[in-house]
């Protein structure tokens, strides 16, 4: 694929064809793409960004790509490689620059934390209950099957294996509908919420 490790040699027609699956929504298209550059991009975000919540980053550039590969972003289907090494450079550069902000802002907090009262806040309370009735209802707004995936998974903390078996998913599926459900969930989160950590499900990748 790339930085020393190549994607399988695959001829102009099959990428074209790869694309048109991926643009009519063909799961198998999908899956396809993951098993054709999973690897390469695995090695390459590794290596740039560490071990820390590698699966979420691999299946988030693959979100990406599918996404804008929907939207007609790529004109030329028989460039695939290319514009997934573009995506993937983009997505890690993009990644550092919230790595740096995120301490910086970080800094700022720890300081003000410091100098705040610890005393429990009834006011702070009551909005946070309030938010988190906001976050279940943002919730029952996904699809059926993402928001079970999510409940399942991060609520009830089922292993995943288990949820594959009970909704016939295969690993790769699992992993790719929770990784969207989870991205479209933040996503919809943020538009209602003035604070970006009120997420139920921030502590598990």
């Amino acid at each position: 694929m790339n930085e020393g490790q190549s994607a399988p040699v695959v001829e102009p027609a099959a990428w074209a064809s790869l694309v048109e699956r991926i643009q009519a929504d063909d799961p198998s298209g999908m899956e396809e793409l993951y098993r054709v550059f999973s690897h390469g991009i695995r090695f390459y975000l590794c290596r740039q960004l560490g071990l820390q919540d590698l699966d979420d980053k691999v299946h988030d550039v693959f979100l990406i790509i599918t996404q804008s590969i929907k939207r007609g972003d790529l004109r030329e289907p028989d460039r695939l490689m290319g514009y997934v090494r573009t995506v993937l450079r983009r997505q890690v550069a993009s990644h550092i620059e919230e790595i740096v902000r995120a301490r910086n802002n970080h800094a700022d907090l720890d300081t003000g934390l410091r100098l705040s009262d610890r005393r429990p806040d009834p006011e702070r309370s009551a909005i946070q209950n309030q938010n988190q009735a906001l976050a279940m209802r943002v919730l029952q707004s996904l699809k059926k099957r993402d928001r079970e995936v999510l409940i399942r998974f991060y609520m009830q903390e089922q292993a995943a294996d288990e949820i594959c078996r009970d909704l016939d998913l295969t690993a790769t599926q699992f992993r790719l509908i929770k990784s969207r459900a989870k991205t479209r969930f933040v996503d919809l989160a943020r538009k209602r919420f003035s604070l970006r950590n009120l997420i139920p499900f921030k502590g598990k990748p």
